[in-house]
């Protein structure tokens, strides 16, 4: 069977101090992507493009799920998971033309004893470079806070959150140091970063608002400097954004023997995060940097991929609004631009359709929107 042709590949960068639940966060999202429940309402499944992983993660999963038997951690071990999203066989849409193609979701993970560890090889001392090097294509970045730590710090919490942003940047400013030691900056590099508080379940008071505001108020300055760090690896820093977007993630509830996971918070927007989030962002700093460049023309290239295909959602769109790629730098998105009331209903049209591809993206940003009117996500100023 010929294999689906790519429509999007969207990549995805965690990052978190060792025990801050990037494993668990991981094999939460894959797993739940498993059970019958989500199988049988979405549109879609997910499958890892690597079979063992997929066991891997299932696996780790199940243990969490039955016996609340936590996986894990791989020390300094880096590894990127690639995710295929495809429509899922229904009978109703027998002799329909399949999806022209499918998504692609590669999942980075960036092992935390790197920010509290120097390497004690030279074979590790690459392999963390190589690790790091590989993460900057990605389109986001998740830069996670611990929520544990929090509730063990809970009145003093800037005593954790300055350490952490202080690993942070230190780490990357080490790393630059190493990849780009003669001050080259990157015009590929992830340019949206966001601030995810894992655990969140943890504190159940503790909406996005108030987990932003705790970050501003706490430690504004070191968000500062290492907005700095980071913006001094991408070659025009304008089209940078950190601090603007902020998501409460939670893998499930954790109760003695077992974890349930029908209580997430978050982590079903993962896949939201990545295939949407940058879209809105790469059309407005391509509207911003007209003076050309490389990073203007990158940002000129995927904000016309990015037209070309919110062009085809304004079709399925109420008012049939229309784009055309030479109006890049005039245009915003229409997903935004309309309410949650029509792009449900556009939704549901391209449902009906089987159009799998519309249906998808418009639904991931539905789920994004609600979780912003549940203010369990905050997006960046429009």
């Amino acid at each position: 069977m010929k294999p689906l042709k790519v429509a999007r590949e969207q990549q995805i960068a965690v990052f978190g101090e060792s025990g801050s639940g990037k494993t668990v966060l991981l094999s939460s999202f894959y797993g739940a992507a498993q059970e019958p429940a989500f199988i049988k309402k979405s549109l879609y499944k997910i499958t890892a493009d690597t079979a063992a992983q997929g066991l891997r993660l299932h696996q780790n999963y199940l243990g969490m799920k039955n016996t609340g038997a936590v996986p894990a951690a791989n020390r300094f071990s880096a590894t990127e998971y690639v995710f295929s999203v495809k429509q899922r066989p229904n009978p109703a849409s027998k002799g329909k033309k399949p999806a022209a193609g499918e998504l692609r979701l590669v999942w980075h993970d960036y092992p935390g004893e790197w920010f509290e560890e120097e390497p004690s090889t030279e074979e590790e001392f690459g392999r963390r470079n190589e690790t790091f090097r590989a993460l900057v294509g990605s389109d986001v970045a998740v830069l996670l806070v611990d929520g544990q730590r929090l509730v063990d710090n809970a009145g003093e919490e800037e005593r954790y959150l300055k350490a952490l942003l202080t690993n942070y940047i230190a780490h990357v400013s080490r790393v630059r140091t190493e990849l780009a030691p003669d001050g080259q900056r990157l015009v590929r590099f992830p340019r949206v970063w966001m601030f995810g508080l894992s655990k969140a379940d943890l504190l159940p008071h503790t909406d996005a608002t108030a987990f932003r505001d705790l970050l501003v108020e706490k430690v504004g300055q070191e968000m500062t400097l290492l907005r700095e760090e980071l913006a001094a690896f991408a070659e025009e820093p304008e089209a940078f954004s950190l601090g603007e977007d902020f998501v409460l993630l939670s893998s499930g509830k954790f109760e003695p023997g077992r974890i349930d996971f029908g209580q997430q918070i978050g982590v079903p927007l993962m896949l939201p995060i990545a295939a949407m989030l940058p879209l809105s962002r790469q059309l407005r700093w391509a509207k911003a940097l007209r003076h050309g460049g490389k990073v203007a023309t990158e940002l000129m290239k995927n904000a016309g991929t990015a037209i070309s295909f919110l062009s085809a959602l304004a079709e399925k769109l109420p008012g049939k609004l229309k784009l055309i790629p030479a109006l890049v730098p005039f245009v915003t998105d229409p997903l935004i631009e309309h309410g949650t009331e029509k792009l449900q209903d556009a939704y549901e049209k391209a449902a009906d359709r089987h159009d799998f591809l519309t249906a998808v993206l418009i639904g991931f940003r539905l789920d994004l929107n609600r979780a912003v009117e549940n203010d369990a996500l905050i997006e960046s100023p429009k």
